[in-house]
């Protein structure tokens, strides 16, 4: 089975391939940090990644994980209350009736706890989640074509078609690489961002 550096490997070379298919009507930049605004569900392979990113980054620069730290804990204090699953473990009660509901509206205001407010970049970019990875260009999925907002204003249609990526081969690979990683972890389901990382 292929690894989570593969795995990044294939999803990274077709997003960036899109990109570049995307030129200007692309608005992803560094600093642009709309998408990093709003909770949003990872999988135990993501969390996993996060952690050993923090991990990493600690090695070789500890003020700066620290600050990571202390953004993911802040973070805990103002999201664990009303959290749409177990906070004790950060997994999210996506069985549940009604969570769909509850998480649509579930703290759509809160900063991801890895951007530097500062710098509007991502502290543990090369570790970021899949859905990190693949928002900006046009991803088709079983839904359809999903794209940022912000992107493609105006574009017509075949524009974006044209400039799409298809990521079947990952996800195959990224599922069993999740049921590994909570396996590993022994928990089941997706968490948060700051969920993953509150004991780091």
């Amino acid at each position: 089975m292929a690894s989570d550096a593969e795995l990044l490997q294939i999803v990274d070379a077709a997003t960036a391939a899109a990109a570049q298919r995307s030129g200007d009507w692309l608005a992803c930049r560094p600093g642009c940090t709309q998408c990093c605004v709003g909770v949003f569900a990872i999988s135990q392979l993501d969390a996993e990644r996060l952690r050993r990113g923090l991990t990493e980054l600690a090695a070789v620069d500890l003020a700066r994980a620290r600050q990571v730290r202390e953004r993911v804990r802040a973070s805990l204090l103002r999201i664990a209350g009303d959290f749409p699953g177990d906070p004790a473990t950060g997994v999210l009660a996506e069985e549940d009736d009604g969570f769909e509901e509850r998480f649509a509206e579930y703290a759509n205001d809160e900063v991801c706890p890895v951007l530097d407010p500062q710098t509007g970049l991502c502290d543990l970019y090369a570790a970021r989640p899949m859905t990190c990875r693949t928002f900006g260009p046009p991803v088709e999925s079983e839904e359809g074509l999903a794209v940022c907002e912000l992107c493609f204003v105006g574009a017509p249609e075949e524009e974006v078609v044209r400039c799409a990526v298809t990521l079947e081969q990952a996800v195959e690979i990224e599922e069993a690489l999740t049921r590994e990683a909570e396996a590993s972890c022994h928990q089941t389901g997706a968490t948060l961002v700051a969920f993953a990382l509150k004991e780091i």
